[in-house]
């Protein structure tokens, strides 16, 4: 025989009284399913998917105890298909391989297929999940992968390209509360909620539904029958929770970028919420330094010529004082990019300027400018015809300093803002200045 599928999952069984809180509560039906309404609405691709036992390989991505898993083993517990479920932390890739082989017995055999559940498939690399696709392709296996991680990082293009993409959602508190509720008649104990407690525990949760049947089971565990739980006991009872951060997938980038656009949109309040999340998750403070170096040059640049002095001097003071002491000094320094001008012209004209070089860099430079350190470069023409800036009235004189078949151009554009109001009217009196010499010169 191919597989059996898991008890658990295909009969309507007593569960074991020890099981954990949040697998005796997980829903067996798919309307006892919380928070994902629009994905398993009537119609939509999925539900029709389940209702009729025809699938397609797809990706279940969503953030954790947001239901994965529970409508993969719904799927199990319904379909007419061989059902294979396994976790990429557990399983060996010789393991699958094998599964496949038997996969593609069955198929050729008995025209049947087997659908494959892989929980958490980020875990597996890149050339693990190469062995999949032969079998996804040929109809052998209809792929369910489960991940927490944005499937555009962690799944490979290949793979991710035959199969649908169903995005699930964090659970609002409102749900997570009904789950609660439901859960609570579940406890071998007469206990209460009051609202504030529940209130507490949902928002404690931030969308988790597993995560919240885990801090319910641990205070109920240690409550007396006729206890009422509320706000203060759970705050006490649970420790300290670490915010939903990772600092390798998705969500780091994700904190990162709106910490930068708050900066850029000069919102400092935001810009410090941002900071602190990340700070409090346990971002390396560095990181975010390099970060606010980038913005110094990127968002805000000659603006204020400052931006980057404020910038590196709090990085020798991360350095020097380390976390959690440095906290003030990143924030000192995110409010002041927050509320310094603002300009990119830094950054549009070094482009404009990388697409010429890129596309000329085969021209030489003019003689008149070449180094010419040695007698024998000198003879050859190296620096002839240069002018001396400092020579000339105004330390100013006219010269082409660019390939002389590259037509002279302006890369750099400054801002109205800052210190750029100044930066122009230099220019423009250079800008008059060389207009005169060429004419003097009929140039």
């Amino acid at each position: 025989m191919l597989m059996i599928k898991q008890l658990s999952i295909i009969e309507e069984t007593s569960r074991p009284s020890d099981m954990p809180l949040a697998e005796r509560c997980r829903p067996l039906h798919l309307a006892d399913i919380k928070g994902q309404e629009n994905l398993l609405s009537p119609g939509s691709t999925l539900r029709v998917m389940i209702e009729t036992d025809d699938f397609n390989s797809f990706i279940l991505w969503g953030p954790p105890g947001s239901g994965k898993t529970t409508i993969a083993r719904l799927i199990g517990k319904q379909t007419r298909h061989a059902f294979c479920p396994f976790s990429a932390v557990l399983t060996k890739i010789g393991e699958v391989k094998q599964l496949m082989e038997q996969a593609k017995f069955r198929h050729h055999r008995e025209n049947n297929k087997t659908i494959v559940f892989i929980d958490e498939i980020h875990r597996f690399n890149k050339s693990q999940q190469d062995a999949f696709l032969s079998y996804v392709e040929s109809g052998a296996i209809i792929l369910i992968g489960a991940t927490t991680e944005n499937p555009s990082f962690e799944v490979i293009p290949a793979l991710l390209s035959r199969c649908q993409l169903f995005v699930l959602e964090s659970l609002s508190e409102k749900h997570i509360a009904e789950i609660i509720k439901r859960a609570l008649s579940t406890i071998p104990k007469k206990i209460s909620l009051a609202q504030n407690g529940i209130d507490l525990l949902c928002q404690k949760a931030a969308g988790d539904a597993r995560r919240a049947l885990n801090d319910l089971e641990m205070i109920c565990r240690y409550a007396e029958n006729g206890d009422e739980i509320t706000a203060e006991i759970v705050n006490n009872s649970l420790n300290k929770r670490s915010l939903f951060y990772d600092k390798r997938g998705e969500e780091h980038f994700n904190l990162i970028s709106a910490f930068q656009k708050s900066i850029r949109g000069s919102d400092p309040q935001a810009a410090l919420y941002w900071l602190a999340r990340m700070v409090e998750a346990g971002e390396d403070p560095l990181y975010i330094t390099r970060r606010l170096v980038r913005i110094a040059t990127e968002d805000i640049g000659l603006a204020d010529p400052q931006a980057i002095v404020q910038a590196i001097a709090v990085k020798d003071a991360v350095h020097f004082l380390g976390m959690p002491e440095a906290n003030t000094a990143l924030s000192q320094l995110t409010i002041y990019l927050a509320t310094a001008p603002k300009s990119n012209s830094t950054e549009t004209a070094y482009n404009r300027a990388k697409k010429d070089a890129l596309s000329t860099g085969h021209l030489k430079v003019p003689l008149s400018i070449r180094n010419a350190p040695t007698k024998m470069m000198k003879d050859l023409g190296y620096g002839k015809g240069y002018h001396y800036s400092h020579d000339h009235e105004n330390n100013y004189c006219y010269q082409n300093y660019l390939p002389e078949s590259l037509e002279e151009k302006t890369y750099y554009t400054p801002s109205q803002f800052g210190f750029e109001k100044e930066i122009k009217k230099r220019l423009d009196w250079w800008r008059k200045l060389r207009e005169r010499q060429k004419q003097k010169t009929g140039e």
